[in-house]
């Protein structure tokens, strides 16, 4: 049997009202609580027996309906009773004792008081009556006058040892520990060791920072029960937190020996281990964890992702925790949470694509999941996977269609796919939802495509009107600077600002051989063939990474300066390279240009 001792009697701190004085006055009367008074004292002024069985009868009554009320939560009815039965017998200690309780419950800390020291007076032996007056001065922070009254009830008996129980909490609330920690002791003489006194005992050893002496009061839980372990790793933890874990180490062995698979134990040596920098031995202690069925996936996940957080920059670390997360997810292959931490472990290593189809099927697994979609449609952009940028947006927008980045991400996968209706349709959107957000840059690469999309359905003005919205905010952003002016040239409108905005572009950058033949390709448009031919000229100086497109430019400025072998010469090298326009062949076979 345990050496443990359970209270089964012990009430709330300070928060009883007296239940058991509610069943004393359910066995007394008003009347038989007077019989105390000596026969002196009423052979005087004795009524008649057959007045005085009346008047008891009708206080008897009274008091009963009061208790009535006072049962069935009526306090204000109950207070109107009591009062009646006082106004028959102001002596009558029940009766003030049941008017306290009722004005308590109503929050009458005050006026409660001045009853329940009444029934006090008139009855010091009754403990009920000392104790809700002593409850009454708790409220009030009148902890001195608590305490006295609690002293008393405890030293009058053996039997009222219980009571030291709350006696101590009221000496903690009056910042007395060591009166307290006293209190518990000689509760513990009298009644048996009890878990919940140990352990309020600890917590004020602790707060005095008497460490050892916490510790004591833990190796008195485990005496209590030597064959359970638990009490060897509540004790561990506590040595850890106190910076013993060298200690801690040995109760956990301890632990181990009665218990050899306890999840728990190496999770504590782990963390041990880590402190100390040993990650190997993390490892292997992580390991055991992850191989016990014991464990809930959930809680080896978490476990996992707390080993995560502290592997930092130490690679071999990484590849662990990548390693125990993927043998988890072969054993819990349906738990999205496990699926989760394998693909941010594989990005935190830059397998980009394996980290991705981790998140796929993670959302596969739980598509309520925000933060899986995000992964995801980020990886969907950053690896030029159009189709499942596409395809993953649809679907994370079914589970949360008032996300702007879901709909932005849709929309440039369908811009991207030339679904310009579609395109127009979700940046639109995501502009709205997004309209609030401080990320400046959302906002440009929303306007920006917005322009690309709106100028494929031919909305010229729409347009015009978000990329001109976007260099308002941004004069150098390259895109608009880019696509504007082209686009602009194309339509051969509006040909000074198409000058001015790729001159720009080119000015920031110097190298790009795109950005160079969109400077030319405007220049041309202007007839500024010449000066067209020289930035042409910068852009296939490395001719290995020029496009078919810039080279056929090359060949038209060429044409228009009169150089026409040489421009069929650029021609020619442009088809092998691919991307051209479809009147190329027309444009070397005829020698000419058709505009």
């Amino acid at each position: 049997m345990s050496m443990l001792y359970r209270f089964r009697c012990i009430r709330p701190l300070i928060g009883y009202v007296g239940g058991l004085g509610l069943l004393l006055w359910l066995g007394m009367t008003p009347v038989l609580a007077q019989r105390k008074r000596s026969k002196a004292d009423t052979t005087a002024t004795r009524p008649s027996s057959a007045s005085t069985t009346t008047v008891r009868m009708e206080e008897e009554t009274m008091f009963a309906d009061g208790m009535r009320f006072l049962i069935t939560d009526e306090p204000s009815k109950a207070i109107a009773q009591f009062g009646k039965v006082l106004q028959k017998n102001p002596g009558n200690a029940a009766a003030q004792y049941a008017i306290a309780s009722a004005l308590s419950k109503t929050g009458k800390t005050a006026d409660a008081i001045a009853y329940a020291a009444k029934a006090h007076t008139l009855d010091k032996e009754n403990k009920f009556y000392a104790l809700l007056l002593a409850e009454l001065y708790v409220k009030q922070k009148r902890y001195g006058e608590a305490e006295e009254l609690y002293e008393a009830v405890v030293k009058k008996s053996a039997d009222n040892a219980e009571y030291g129980v709350e006696l101590a909490a009221i000496y903690l609330f009056d910042e007395k520990p060591d009166k307290a920690l006293d209190t518990y002791t000689k509760v513990e003489r009298e009644l048996g060791m009890n878990e919940e006194i140990t352990r309020q005992k600890q917590r004020i050893y602790l707060k005095q920072n008497k460490i050892d002496k916490a510790i004591e009061e833990a190796e008195k839980l485990v005496l209590s029960e030597p064959g359970d372990p638990d009490y060897l790793l509540e004790g561990a933890e506590l040595l850890i937190a106190n910076d013993r874990s060298d200690q801690a180490i040995s109760w956990i062995d301890r632990a181990l020996k009665l218990n050899a698979d306890l999840p728990q134990a190496h999770v504590l040596l782990a963390d041990i281990y880590r402190k100390k920098g040993d990650m190997a031995r993390v490892t292997k202690e992580l390991n055991q964890v992850f191989a016990s069925p014991n464990l809930e996936a959930g809680l080896k996940a978490r476990i996992l992702s707390s080993y995560v957080g502290v592997t930092g920059e130490n690679p071999a670390a990484q590849q662990d925790a990548l390693t125990m997360a993927q043998n988890l997810a072969k054993t819990t292959p349906n738990d999205p949470k496990t699926q989760m931490m394998v693909a941010d472990l594989l990005l935190q290593q830059g397998k980009k694509t394996e980290a991705r189809n981790a998140y796929a099927k993670a959302a596969r697994l739980d598509g309520s999941i925000y933060e899986v979609w995000g992964a995801l449609l980020q990886l969907d952009g950053e690896l030029n996977q159009v189709d499942s940028l596409l395809a993953h947006s649809q679907q994370a927008l079914e589970v949360f269609p008032t996300q702007g980045l879901f709909w932005y991400s849709n929309g440039s996968a369908n811009l991207y796919k030339r679904n310009y209706q579609q395109a127009v349709d979700a940046l639109e959107e995501s502009q709205k939802l997004l309209a609030a957000t401080a990320n400046s840059d959302i906002k440009k690469g929303i306007g920006a495509q917005l322009g690309d999309a709106y100028n494929g359905l031919g909305n010229h003005a729409k347009s015009d009107e978000a990329y001109e919205a976007v260099l308002k905010i941004d004069p150098l952003n390259d895109h608009v600077l880019n696509n504007y002016s082209y686009f602009l040239s194309i339509r051969k409108q509006n040909l000074p600002r198409a000058v001015q905005l790729a001159q720009k572009l080119v000015e920031r950058n110097p190298t790009n051989a795109t950005y160079l033949d969109t400077y030319a390709w405007v220049l041309y448009v202007s007839k500024e063939y010449a000066k067209a031919k020289q930035y042409l000229e910068k852009a296939i100086a490395k001719p290995a990474g020029v496009s078919g497109t810039i080279i056929e430019h090359y060949g038209d400025v060429l044409y228009q300066l009169g150089e026409t072998p040489k421009a069929i010469e650029q021609w020619k090298l442009a088809k092998t390279k691919g991307s051209a326009s479809p009147n190329l062949d027309k444009k070397i076979a005829t020698g000419k240009i058709y505009e």
